[in-house]
């Protein structure tokens, strides 16, 4: 490949990169905090197109001074009278180029969040420690699954008592029907995502469908199961009031 492929390639991804942490996109691929990080990336990718770029055209007009007519190239690569006519000498800079599909496509396809097929196949990634507990304020509290599955595993619900609490998350159906309310969790990346699942009892819509985004109102409920993938715990909510909504602007936040 040569060095004008090499810095077209650079600033496709550069483009793709920026693109992505300069707009939401970025949220189906990482977590929210490593933002600038892309923002980062994406311009160093950039600058070292053009600075490709420059060095290349640089070096022909050199060649050009020097007596040489065409653009200089590496090594083997060299263009000269009878390297262009060797068979297949043209073949690797073609396939080169489908390096780009790649980049094509981190720029044209932006790919769905990880739902239900993901959950399903996947143990709760509920721990103690996993958030810092602190007891929710209002009527309904709002909380993030995750903060309310860790009170009402480990503690009990007691920090919770009889008050309402609104979660919300994405509907997953267990091996046995039962429904649960789940977030997907990031480490890092949505490579490493895990499922935090939460069972649903009570007062639930006739019809609910896996993926379906529910903001969910209840009360602490004792009942507490092992999730049949990997044995972890999965509380349950007493469900008063569960209505539809929109899926979030971040799909992996808590």
């Amino acid at each position: 490949m040569n060095r004008e492929t090499q810095g077209f390639v650079l600033l496709l991804l550069g483009g793709a990169v920026l693109r992505a942490g300069l707009t939401d996109v970025y949220l189906r691929y990482v977590k929210a905090g490593l933002r600038p990080l892309l923002i980062v990336a994406g311009v160093v990718l950039i600058v070292a197109a053009l600075a490709t770029f420059w060095y290349e055209l640089r070096r022909n007009r050199a060649h050009r001074r020097d007596g040489h007519d065409g653009p200089g190239s590496d090594g083997p690569d060299a263009s000269d009278g009878g390297a262009e006519h060797e068979p297949g000498a043209h073949r690797e800079p073609r396939v080169a180029w489908l390096m780009v599909l790649p980049v094509l496509v981190l720029i044209l396809v932006v790919p769905p969040a990880l739902g239900s097929y993901a959950a399903n196949r996947t143990g709760t990634a509920l721990q103690l420690g996993l958030t810092v507990l602190t007891p929710p304020v209002g009527d309904p509290a709002p909380m993030s699954l995750v903060d309310y599955a860790t009170f009402a595993a480990y503690e009990h619900g007691r920090p919770l008592g009889n008050r309402r609490v609104r979660i919300s998350g994405f509907i997953t159906v267990g091996p046995h029907g039962a429904p649960y309310l789940t977030r997907m969790i990031l480490t890092c990346c949505a490579a490493d995502a895990q499922p935090i699942k939460v069972g649903l009892s009570g007062q639930l819509p006739a019809t609910l469908r896996p993926d379906v985004w529910l903001e969910v109102i209840g009360t602490y409920s004792d009942k507490l199961i092992t999730d049949d993938v990997n044995g972890g715990p999965i509380p349950f909510i007493q469900v008063s009031q569960a209505t539809p909504i929109p899926a979030p602007r971040d799909p992996y936040g808590t």
